[in-house]
C-alpha cells in the first residue's frame, strides 16, 4: 500500500513537519521485504521544537474543562474511524497481524478514547476533597483545606510493537495522558511507521478542529534509541509511558531516575502469567482446558504480554490424557508470523536454548528465510526442573508455553511463593476448591495485578475496574495500571489549596459545586454544595 502522497514521511511537530534525518523503512514480516516509502528520523531540532511547543501548550490545555477535553478525545476517535480502512491495510503490511485483529484494535482504541471522554466529562475522577474551615476550633482555628488531582506536564509515550494501535500513537497511554490534561509527545515504534503516521495525522486534525494549541500533540520517528533517550532526558518531559521489553523498560527507568529532576517512568515489561490448574478442575473439564490453553498461548502468535507462559498441572490419573490432547492441538497449530524478523530470531534462539523436554511443535515455518515465521512449541517439565531453573518462569515472546507437573499442595504453594511479579495469574479450579486454596489465592494477590478464575489471561477488558499492571519486574510501578480509567492517575499529582476564597478556586473545589461532581466533603461523599 502506498501512503497518501500528501502525508510526508517525517515526524509531526505540532502542526508542522519534521526534518529529514536518518532514513529507514518499515518491513513486511511475512515476506522480509522493505515497504515504501522511506521514513526519516527526528533531528535534535525536531525534538526541541516539539518539547517547546508542548511546554507552551500545557498552561492552556491543563486548564481545559472536562467537557472540552471529552469533545477533543471523541474527535480523535472519529478521525481514526474515518481513516480506519487505510490504517488497517497499512498495519497488516507492517505487522502481519490479520485484518480482523486490527479491526478489533481500531475498535478498542476508539472505545477507550470515548471511555476517557466520559470520565473527564463527568469529573468525579479528580477526587475533589473539601475540609471546611472551623474558626471556633480550640486550641487553634481550622483552615479551609481543599485538594484535587492536577496534570503533570508534557508526557513522553513510547509506541509498542505488539499493539500498533491500542498501545501506540493513540493508545491507552496517550488517551489517559491527554484525558488528564497533559500534552503528549509520542516516540513512534519503528516497526510500523506508516500506521503511526496515519494515526498521528488523525490526532493532529483533532487538535486543529478542537481549536487547541499545536503543542498538545507531536510524534517523533526514529529507527534506533537516540531520539527516545533524549526525549526522556528533556527537562520539559514530566513522565514516561512505555510498553515493551524488560531491557528497554529498565533502561528508560534508569534514565528517568538519573535526571536532575527525576520523573516517573511507567514501564510495562511483560510477564509469564502463570496458570494454576487445581485437581478438581482437571477432573471435570480437562478437554476444555486443553483447547483453552492452546488457544490462549498461540493467540496473536503468542505476542500478548498476557500470554500464559507457565502452566502448573497436578500429577493424577487424568493428567496423561490432558497432556496428550494439549500436545495434539499444538502439533496441529499452523506456523505463525511474528511482528519482526528480530523478534522471530530471538524466539527461535530462546526456544532452542530451553533445556527441558519438547512435548510438541506446531507446523514448521515455510517461506522466505527473511520472513518472521515460526512454529509453536510446547514444553513439559517437572517441579524439580522449575525449582532448580527459574529461567523456566521467564517470558519467551511468541507462541510457546511450558507445563510443569506438581505432586501436591506443598509444591504448588512453593511455586507461587518463588514467583516474581507478573501481570496476571489464573486459577483453573472447581468453585468448591476455592476455600481450600485460599492460601494460594492470598500468595498470588502479592505477586500479580489481576487474578483470573476459570478463564484465560489473553483478554484485557477496557473498563473502570481493570488493572493491567503488577509488581516488578512486570512493571516499574505495581501501584499503577496501563489499562482502564485508573490509568489516568499515572499522569496527575495532588494539589492542595488552603484558605483560598471561592472565587480563586477551580470550579471542582468551589463551595457551590457548579460542575455537580461527586466530592468528599468533610468525610462524606456527596454532590451537594459545601457549606
Amino acid at each position: 500500500m502506498q501512503l497518501a502522497t500528501e502525508l510526508k514521511p517525517v515526524s509531526l511537530i505540532g502542526f508542522g513537519d519534521g526534518a529529514e534525518g536518518a532514513a529507514f523503512t518499515g518491513m513486511n514480516p511475512a515476506t522480509g521485504s522493505a515497504l515504501e516509502p522511506k521514513f526519516f528520523s527526528a533531528t535534535a531540532d525536531d525534538l526541541e521544537r516539539a518539547a517547546t511547543l508542548a511546554q507552551s501548550a500545557f498552561p492552556i490545555y491543563s486548564n481545559l474543562s472536562g467537557k472540552n477535553k471529552g469533545a477533543f478525545l471523541r474527535r480523535i476517535a472519529e478521525a481514526i474511524e474515518a481513516a480506519a480502512p487505510a490504517i488497517i491495510q497499512r498495519a497488516n503490511l507492517e505487522t502481519a497481524l490479520p485484518e480482523a485483529r486490527l479491526q478489533g484494535e481500531v475498535g478498542r482504541t476508539c472505545n477507550q478514547l470515548r471511555l476517557f471522554a466520559e470520565l473527564v466529562e463527568e469529573g468525579s475522577w479528580l477526587d475533589a476533597r473539601i475540609d471546611s474551615a472551623d474558626p471556633n476550633r480550640k486550641p487553634l482555628p481550622k483552615p479551609s483545606i481543599r485538594s484535587m488531582h492536577k496534570p503533570l506536564g508534557p508526557i513522553a509515550v513510547f509506541g509498542a510493537s505488539n499493539f500498533p494501535l491500542a498501545f501506540s500513537v493513540a493508545g491507552g497511554d496517550t488517551a489517559s495522558a491527554l484525558a488528564a490534561g497533559n500534552p503528549v509527545i509520542v516516540k513512534a515504534h519503528p516497526a510500523h511507521p506508516g500506521t503511526s503516521l496515519l494515526v498521528g495525522h488523525a490526532i493532529r486534525e483533532a487538535v486543529k478542529s478542537s481549536g487547541l494549541p499545536e503543542g498538545v500533540f507531536s510524534m517523533l520517528f526514529d529507527n534506533g534509541v537516540d531520539v527516545g533517550v533524549q526525549l526522556v532526558k528533556h527537562p520539559a518531559i514530566k513522565a514516561v509511558a512505555f510498553t515493551g521489553s524488560f531491557a528497554g523498560g529498565t533502561a528508560l527507568m534508569k534514565l528517568a531516575a538519573a535526571r536532575p529532576e527525576p520523573i516517573p517512568c511507567y514501564s510495562e515489561m511483560g510477564s509469564v502469567n502463570p496458570v494454576f490448574v487445581l485437581p478438581g478442575a482437571l477432573n471435570k473439564r480437562a478437554s476444555a482446558m486443553a483447547a483453552g490453553l492452546q488457544g490462549s498461548f498461540t493467540l496473536g502468535a503468542g505476542q500478548f504480554c498476557t500470554k500464559p507462559g507457565l502452566v502448573l498441572v497436578p500429577q493424577q490419573d487424568g493428567t496423561p490424557a490432558f497432556m496428550k490432547e494439549l500436545s495434539d492441538k499444538v502439533s496441529a497449530t499452523p506456523s505463525q508470523t511474528l511482528l519482526t524478523k528480530a523478534i522471530a530470531d530471538r524466539y527461535t534462539l530462546a526456544v532452542k536454548g530451553r533445556d527441558v523436554t519438547v512435548l510438541a511443535e506446531g507446523a514448521k515455518a515455510e517461506g522466505s528465510p527473511a520472513s518472521a515465521t515460526v512454529q509453536a512449541s510446547l514444553f513439559v517439565a517437572a517441579y524439580k526442573d522449575l525449582a532448580e531453573n527459574q529461567d523456566l518462569a521467564q517470558e519467551i515472546f511468541g507462541p510457546t508455553t511450558v507445563v510443569v507437573g506438581y505432586q501436591d499442595r506443598k509444591q504448588l504453594l512453593a511455586v507461587a511463593e518463588q514467583l516474581e511479579g507478573h501481570l496476571t495469574a489464573t486459577l483453573q479450579a472447581d468453585e468448591s476448591e476455592l476455600a481450600e486454596y485460599s492460601d494460594l489465592i492470598d500468595i498470588l494477590t502479592r505477586k500479580v495485578g489481576r487474578l483470573i478464575l476459570n478463564a484465560y489471561p489473553t483478554g484485557v477488558e477496557v473498563c473502570h475496574a481493570m488493572v493491567h499492571g503488577g509488581p516488578f519486574p512486570a512493571t516499574s510501578d505495581g501501584r499503577s495500571t496501563s489499562v482502564g480509567t485508573q490509568a489516568i492517575y499515572r499522569f496527575t499529582r495532588l494539589v492542595c489549596y488552603q484558605s483560598f476564597p471561592d472565587a480563586a478556586l477551580p470550579d471542582e473545589l468551589k463551595s457551590t459545586n457548579p460542575l455537580g461532581i461527586m466530592r468528599l466533603v468533610d468525610g462524606d461523599r456527596t454532590r451537594k454544595p459545601s457549606a
